[in-house]
């Protein structure tokens, strides 16, 4: 059907040709003018793809709103944040790391509070205690996307292969290096910080105790860092796992590794071409010393969060687009569950009602959530000079160096005085 032109109309029409012939630019000039906002986010091709068609299809519903987009994989980005958030420079909108909180905001005024654009930025379907990530000093500095946990992914072809079930406890694994390792395969590898934090949960079921308290202290004795570099040395010296040193990602492609600690976001990264070679892989249990305490010991964080600006001139244009990044079905669809399971139920249901809610990523994911053994996890854990010093001092153990008391006793005054200051 035609849209009918009313004598109204044809006023209106004759009214602007009129202005224009005249020389009248205003209504031009005034439907031209935008509002330019900025939005930075870090990434591979693919999220780079898909976040330029969101903002793409945002601007179409806010012609009036002009983004900016500035991105690159994590090391140019990082790098490039910590020079702008030290100017007062940074983007509008910005993904952001879990551990920046600390960095940048300790006293919660680093970002923006978003506390103040709930008028706007639709929170009612998040969980309350998920929020609490975000928040400083009771300031809602960024909203998490999806949470993270380190998550342990087998290869059951290899395992059914050797007669071995699916590990569940600490001696599972050297169980199955003493039968994998004469054919040169590790039963489990991890990059460093990876392998860090599957070190630290093994120590804290030993102890009870927590490397990071819930009053912010450091946790850990010096008995207690020795415990936790003990665990390290045998898993390499049995062959449990590979030197982090020596850690290649694809030899998981091949079956030269059995399994894998990675987040629940990198489920496809570290596993999908290995599937695609025809192994199977499942989701483990979280590693235990009795397995009916699994996740005791394991932590989970945000994979990412999205900030606003604290100098952003522009609140509520931030706002929509920060809105329209969490909860839109469009913005949900085109990411998928490429940055994790979203936390948003408008963006879940969304991807539920696809059927894109399946495969290792979302079975992780399902472990994590349902897991109420898992903690937080102290954004300080993530330091790389906390797991760089660790490493540094078993490889000097390993390698005959130094003794182990020595360099239990070096790393347990680096720890505590890195923590403390």
């Amino acid at each position: 059907m035609k849209p009918k032109i009313t004598a109204l109309g044809i006023i209106s029409v004759f009214l602007l040709s009129s202005a224009v012939s005249c020389g009248d630019d205003t209504i031009i000039r005034n439907q031209q003018e935008q509002t330019e906002i900025s939005f930075s986010w870090w990434g591979n091709d693919t999220r780079h793809e898909y976040t330029i068609k969101s903002v793409e299809e945002f601007e179409k519903l806010h012609p009036d709103i002009k983004v900016k987009v500035n991105y690159s994989e994590w090391s140019g980005y990082e790098s490039r944040v910590h020079v702008q958030m030290a100017s007062n420079n940074e983007s509008d909108v910005m993904q952001i790391n879990f551990n920046w909180l600390g960095e940048y905001s300790p006293d919660g005024n680093g970002y923006y509070d978003i506390n103040k654009l709930t008028d706007i930025v639709d929170l009612s379907e998040f969980p309350e205690d998920i929020l609490k990530y975000g928040t400083v000093n009771g300031k809602l500095n960024g909203v998490p996307i999806a949470m993270n946990c380190m998550t342990v992914y087998i290869n059951k072809t290899i395992y059914e292969q050797y007669g071995l079930d699916v590990p569940k406890t600490w001696d599972d694994f050297f169980k199955a290096a003493k039968v994998m390792s004469k054919d040169e395969i590790y039963p489990l590898s991890g990059a460093k910080k990876q392998l860090w934090l599957f070190c630290m949960s093994y120590v804290e079921q030993k102890t009870g105790k927590k490397f990071i308290t819930e009053d912010n202290r450091f946790g850990f004795d010096e008995e207690d860092i020795g415990s936790m570099m003990d665990i390290y040395c045998r898993l390499v010296e049995e062959k449990v796992v590979p030197q982090v040193e020596y850690f290649d990602r694809l030899n998981l492609n091949d079956g030269k590794y059995a399994g894998t600690v990675a987040w629940v976001s990198d489920a496809i990264n570290y596993c999908g071409a290995a599937m695609d070679n025809g192994y199977e892989y499942v989701v483990a249990d979280y590693t235990a010393i009795d397995p009916e305490k699994s996740g005791e010991g394991w932590t989970a964080k945000p994979a990412t969060l999205y900030a606003v600006s604290s100098n952003t001139e522009h609140p509520k244009e931030a706002a929509l687009l920060l809105d329209y990044l969490l909860n839109s079905r469009e913005a949900a669809v085109l990411q998928g569950v490429e940055k994790g399971i979203p936390l948003s139920e408008y963006a879940r249901n969304a991807l539920k009602e696809e059927g894109l809610l399946t495969g290792l990523q979302y079975e992780a994911s399902q472990l994590m959530e349902s897991n109420t053994r898992i903690s937080p996890m102290d954004p300080f854990v993530e330091n790389s000079d906390t797991y760089d010093s660790f490493f540094d001092a078993c490889n000097r153990v390993m390698f005959d160096i130094t003794d182990r008391d020595k360099a239990v006793s070096d790393l347990y005054k680096f720890l505590k005085k890195l923590y403390s200051s």
